[in-house]
């Protein structure tokens, strides 16, 4: 199928690429399937685009990357609705804010993306841990991404 992007214009992906998000994401309840697409040159981030909606897509990078002492559990009722079995399962993104200059985009670590890579159910948390931004500046990030490249 073809889908009309936001940064990579008209592209074709396959079904198994969509990752669908049962009740939406916060403030997009309706938009319920995206796909997750490569930024070439930079595998620390990622775009995550709408299906539905071209001008709708997100830059995702991997918190580890940024701050990899960054962790948080899951709740049994996320477990259960994503269908996770195993944690080799599971992988985690940051929603970016991105700003101009780029080193002072910040991501979001209180409200992680969570895709269960096996069957590509997705779920943006919210997590109750104040240790976390919603603002965290990704600055220095650079360093864990070229060094586990």
């Amino acid at each position: 199928m073809n889908i009309d992007t936001v940064y990579f214009g008209t592209i074709e992906i396959q079904k198994e690429q969509i990752i669908t998000f049962e009740n939406g994401i916060p403030g997009f309840q309706d938009e319920t399937e995206f796909v997750l697409l490569d930024l070439e040159g930079n595998p620390g981030f990622k775009i995550m685009q709408s299906t539905k909606t071209t001008k709708l897509a997100f830059v995702l990078t991997n918190p580890f990357l940024i701050d990899p002492n960054y962790e948080f559990k899951l709740d049994d009722s996320s477990v259960e609705q994503l269908q996770i079995e195993k944690g080799e399962d599971v992988s985690v993104w940051a929603i970016v804010t991105v700003q101009d200059p780029f080193d002072q985009s910040t991501m979001n670590l209180r409200a992680p993306v969570v895709i269960n890579l096996q069957n590509r159910y997705a779920k943006q948390m919210s997590l109750d841990s104040t240790n976390y931004h919603t603002k965290h500046p990704i600055k220095g990030g650079e360093h864990y991404a070229s060094s586990n490249t």
